[in-house]
């Protein structure tokens, strides 16, 4: 089976696609082991602690990214350049433990991949 990355680059709120990009990252674990996940641009706001998705009428799938490694989904990386430009530091709490490299490394383990999917 191919290798398969799923790229978050959207923030939480406003469209569906994070939570397609998760329910598709789901169904795909069935399937393969060889299985990443990147956050960058917006996308890195998908992890963040402490959201309160109900105020904003919106549905709350946020935290099931906690549960990835129940699914032995462990490879998640976080764009140290997104977090930066954001306000955002490697000690902000996440749901998810990820690891932030900088875009070049980033780019360098995407390219380990396969099959690309984004979200």
């Amino acid at each position: 089976m191919k290798s398969v990355a799923f790229v978050f680059k959207t923030a939480p709120h406003g469209s569906a696609s994070g939570r397609e990009g998760l329910d598709a990252l789901l169904a795909m674990s069935a399937l393969t082991e060889e299985i990443g996940v990147f956050f960058i641009g917006d996308g890195v706001f998908q992890l963040l602690k402490a959201q309160q998705p109900a105020e904003i009428l919106a549905r709350d799938y946020i935290a099931t990214f906690k549960v990835l490694p129940l699914y032995d989904i462990e490879q998640c990386w976080l764009c140290a350049a997104s977090l930066r430009e954001r306000g955002l530091t490697a000690s902000t709490p996440l749901i998810l433990d990820a690891q932030a490299l900088e875009p070049d490394a980033l780019r360098a383990r995407l390219n380990d991949f396969d099959v690309v999917m984004t979200f």
